[in-house]
């Protein structure tokens, strides 16, 4: 009996239930150290806390988040990474590692490490990137220091290509070349770009004076000027003795160039002597102004007596308005200058007597007229002003006779034949005549006379001056030869002059009958 109960008891035994297995490890006891040691692995960006309590996708998303990091990182940026992706990145950071901290304050470790040991380990692995950090600040340095080099090569470039350009066309690439070299040595005083500037600069003033070193003066002015205000814009930039570069160059550039403008009669020499005087007093090409505008004026004032007198003249009119407008800190070249002014108008208005006699030898028999009359206008007691009047008088005989004026008047006066001039004309007239003597008198007008019309006075038989009429006169004695005579009315009539040839004979009384004919318009 007591064997089958046995054998029940073993029956019932191996029929009972088994429990079910539990479906995870149970959690560990709570252990602060190993939760900070998760978190700060996780602070890695690279989830090995989260690989340490075996959270393997968590892990992986990780490596991803940083992996993206990367690929907006590099390659080194002179800007960097942009700030919305740091700020996303952190806050990821920071949720993976609070969410370590509470994942591993009750997991215990795949790596059977004490936690304390687990957390001086993840202290170590920060050292990866924070020396990524510092790995990339310096890329970024590196990154930065060639965009700026680029930045210079870039100026270099346009001072070089505007070198073969007109300083006109090329100024606006110089300034925009300026204004790199400027920003860099101020922005950037510690890049290696910068440190470069001072040299290159040397380079951009022989480019932009090149034009003096090819001794094209007037070219060089402009650039030389401009050289001049590049201090004002680099004030960070050391330029040492570029800073007075220009000025020598410009000082010789405004002397030669106005130098050669006042011998060739150019309309700006005066503007760049006075520029110079006025920017330059102290200057060797200053000193050498006033002597190079007094010779000038004394070189076209021989030119009155020889070569082309009215040219002449004209310069000297010209030198003479151009030098007065001369402005000179130096009171004593002031004063020099001002003589040369007054030699070079008084040298003109006395030789307009010469431009006068030239102009009636070349035939410009209207222009002789008026030059003359204006001589005489302001020259009333010189000696030559009789000489004067009777050249516009045979001047104005020869532009209705032109024989009148082959042969310059003189002052010769008075002769052995008696010639009777009558007025047969109803205004008052003026007579002129030329030959041996020429001299010219006015006639009251004839009361009883009209002007005869130009058909009258073309047919046969015409004679004016008929007789039975009291006619005003006069008798002038005139040597033997041919005189020209011309009458003129000296009221604004529509008579025009009328004109006669005589050739006057010893033994013979002349008549000369002035009269004047209708115009045909």
């Amino acid at each position: 009996m007591s064997g089958d109960q046995y054998g029940r008891y073993d029956q019932t035994f191996h029929n009972y239930p088994v429990p079910p297995m539990p479906p995870a490890p149970p959690p560990a006891p709570a252990d602060g150290v190993r939760a900070v040691a998760v978190a700060v692995l996780n602070l890695s960006g690279l989830g090995l806390g989260y690989a340490l309590v075996r959270r393997w996708l968590l892990m992986l998303l990780c490596l991803v988040a940083t992996a993206g990091l990367l690929l907006v990182a590099l390659p080194a940026d002179p800007d960097g990474v942009p700030g919305f992706a740091i700020v996303l990145y952190f806050v990821f950071l920071l949720a993976v590692a609070a969410h370590g901290a509470v994942v591993g304050l009750r997991t215990r470790l795949a790596w059977p490490a004490p936690a304390p040991l687990a957390l001086v380990l993840a202290f170590v692995v920060l050292v990866v990137p924070a020396g990524g950090v510092v790995l990339y600040d310096r890329a970024r340095d590196e990154a930065t220091q060639q965009m700026l080099l680029d930045r210079l090569d870039n100026a270099d470039q346009l001072v070089e290509s505007a070198g073969d350009d007109p300083f006109s066309s090329a100024e606006s690439d110089y300034r925009s070349a300026l204004a790199i070299y400027e920003a860099l040595s101020a922005d950037h005083p510690d890049s290696r770009a910068a440190a470069k500037v001072p040299g290159r600069m040397r380079t951009y003033y022989t480019t932009v004076g090149s034009s003096f070193e090819q001794k094209d003066y007037c070219n060089a002015i402009a650039p030389l000027t401009y050289l001049r205000t590049v201090p004002k814009k680099m004030p960070e930039t050391d330029l040492g003795s570029l800073e007075k570069w220009p000025d020598d160059r410009l000082a010789t550039s405004l002397y030669e160039c106005g130098s050669d403008g006042l011998l060739a009669g150019t309309s700006t020499w005066a503007d760049q002597f006075g520029e110079l005087l006025t920017t330059f007093p102290d200057s060797d090409p200053a000193g050498q102004v006033e002597p190079a505008v007094g010779s000038a004026v004394s070189a076209w004032a021989k030119q009155l007596s020889s070569g082309d007198p009215c040219a002449a003249v004209e310069r000297l009119k010209t030198l003479g308005t151009s030098i007065d407008g001369i402005q000179a800190e130096d009171a004593s070249v002031s004063d020099a200058l001002g003589k040369d002014s007054d030699k070079a108008t008084n040298s003109a208005s006395s030789g307009t007597y010469n431009c006068g006699v030239d102009q009636y030898k070349d035939g410009d028999f209207d222009a002789a007229q008026s030059t003359m009359q204006s001589y005489v206008s302001t020259h009333k007691t010189a000696g030559n002003a009789g000489l004067a009047r009777k050249i516009a008088i045979a001047a104005e005989i020869a532009q209705t006779v032109p024989a009148a004026g082959k042969k310059l008047p003189t002052n010769r006066s008075g002769g052995s034949i008696q010639v009777t001039v009558q007025n047969d004309s109803p205004d008052d007239i003026t007579v002129m005549y030329t030959g041996p003597v020429t001299g010219s008198f006015t006639l009251k007008a004839c009361g009883s006379c009209t002007a005869y019309s130009f058909t009258s006075t073309i047919l046969s038989g015409f004679k004016p001056c008929s007789s039975g009429k009291n006619y005003p006169q006069k008798t002038i004695s005139l040597p033997v030869g041919t005189t020209y005579f011309l009458h003129k009315p000296k009221s604004d009539s529509l008579s025009t002059p009328a004109s006669d040839t005589a050739k006057l004979e010893s033994g013979y009384i002349y008549t000369e009958c002035a009269y004047t004919t209708r115009s045909l318009s």
